[in-house]
């Protein structure tokens, strides 16, 4: 099991969503409050990207010899490569009283929601397929068919985003300052909810 502490916070939507940009942007503004979990994927290093800083990357046979030990807390195959959070990256800021984020595929997120994490689930949801599309081509970094690949996956994630139930919110990221905004406010809001139920945990235990 995990280490107690805040209540997580996942962010889930396709590849192109936007999610990762206002991921940054939350953690910029609030960087004492907000932490972000590491996740390992057996998938090569992009253009750009660091080690233990995007991802823990790893290899296929690491990583599975890790996930029987049950050293995971979601795990999900994406175009054909490991993706995963371990109990220790999340552990690790849980530690510093930071609240933890995630940045999870579909899959994890319906084992997350089996653990007793208790997370804020938040699904970023794209314009439209089209602008999806055109998002992903932009990047230059997808083969035609991995390209088509990830589109099919993006047509099934925002069929599970919309289901109800799956999410507390879908923030449509058609503009990102409104996005934000929203992805803020609904931040603030159940912290200031949870502080309050801690506040009246703590003066319950003293009477």
């Amino acid at each position: 099991m995990v280490q107690k502490g805040p209540r997580p916070l996942v962010l889930c939507g396709p590849s192109g969503s936007g999610k990762s940009t206002l991921l940054k942007r939350l953690l910029k503004e609030f960087p004492d409050k907000f932490g972000f979990s590491v996740s390992h994927t057996t998938r090569a290093p992009r253009a750009g990207e660091k080690n233990g800083v995007h991802y823990h990357f790893t290899n296929l046979n690491d990583m599975s010899t890790a996930i029987e030990k049950g050293e995971f807390i979601e795990t999900a195959i994406f175009s054909g490569n490991i993706y995963g959070t371990s109990k220790k990256a999340v552990d690790d800021v849980r530690r510093t009283g930071k609240i933890c984020v995630l940045d999870i595929e579909m899959e994890g997120v319906k084992q997350i929601k089996r653990t007793d994490l208790d997370p804020l689930l938040v699904f970023v949801m794209p314009p439209s397929i089209d602008e999806l599309e055109r998002r992903l081509r932009a990047r230059n970094t997808e083969q035609e068919d991995s390209l088509k690949k990830r589109l099919e996956t993006a047509r099934r994630e925002i069929k599970f985003g919309q289901e109800p139930g799956n999410f507390n919110i879908i923030i449509l990221n058609d503009n990102l300052d409104k996005a934000y905004n929203e992805l803020r406010d609904f931040i603030t809001q159940n912290i200031e909810d949870n502080d309050q139920d801690d506040t009246n945990e703590k003066t319950t235990d003293k009477k």
